[in-house]
């Protein structure tokens, strides 16, 4: 089944919005409060802010205590929801080679690489009839190969020399899609040759999404990963 991250992204960036706005406003009270020497305005506007503060972080933390890790598998959906759209990502398949290019002038890894396609859509599904049919370029992304000892690899830095070897075409992660169409990504990553039951994790590259209720990138929140079905 598809994962969302965050549920419900409409009310949740109005209740960010929404809480920040507020926030702006006790803190203009307590300015006022300060110029006119009024110890009623002051403490007003802090005892407000406070309040809003205490019961948005509580809200933040308690979304992310309760929630649970996810292991998507092969073509199932991790959606990024937009406040006026979704795009999704699912891995298309997974190649795992020592060396990749012609025999007589291989690209070879010093354990293995993996090379992952990860399948990028725009879920037409998401979006309001009113929006047209108007390219949207996604959102700036992170990620990374997580094996079963928690060793975190990036992205192979020979990333272009290996996708060359192995005539691959990879499509940029923030290539610009219009409504129901899709790209595959190449994704390189060279590892040691023990390592196994491997996951990806792609998150969201953007910092405001730590403060948003119900994103995994919230403090403590679990996140979801996609399973690599290799050994």
């Amino acid at each position: 089944m598809p994962v969302f991250t965050p549920h419900f992204a409409p009310f949740v960036v109005l209740a960010f919005l929404g809480t920040a706005f507020a926030l702006v406003l006790c803190l203009l009270i307590v300015l006022i409060g300060a110029l006119r020497k009024s110890r009623v305005l002051v403490l007003s506007g802090l005892g407000a802010g406070l309040a809003l503060a205490l019961v948005y972080g509580m809200v933040l933390l308690g979304l992310s205590l309760f929630s649970s890790e996810a292991v998507l598998a092969q073509g199932e959906w991790k959606y990024f929801c937009e406040i006026d759209c979704h795009i999704a990502y699912a891995v298309a398949g997974v190649q795992v080679a020592r060396s990749v290019g012609p025999e007589m002038q291989p690209v070879t890894a010093s354990g293995k690489f993996v090379i992952v396609a990860l399948k990028t859509w725009f879920d037409p599904s998401t979006i309001s009839a009113h929006r047209g049919n108007g390219p949207l370029m996604p959102n700036e992304r992170k990620l990374c190969l997580i094996d079963s000892a928690g060793h975190v690899f990036g992205k192979s830095p020979r990333t272009e020399a290996i996708l060359t070897a192995a005539a691959l075409h990879s499509a940029p992660l923030r290539t610009a899609l219009r409504p129901g169409e899709s790209y595959v990504s190449y994704l390189v990553f060279e590892i040691p040759s023990e390592s196994s039951q491997l996951r990806l994790l792609l998150s969201s590259a953007d910092e405001v999404d730590i403060a948003l209720w119900g994103h995994e990138d919230s403090p403590f929140h679990k996140k979801a990963f996609f399973a690599l079905p290799i050994s």
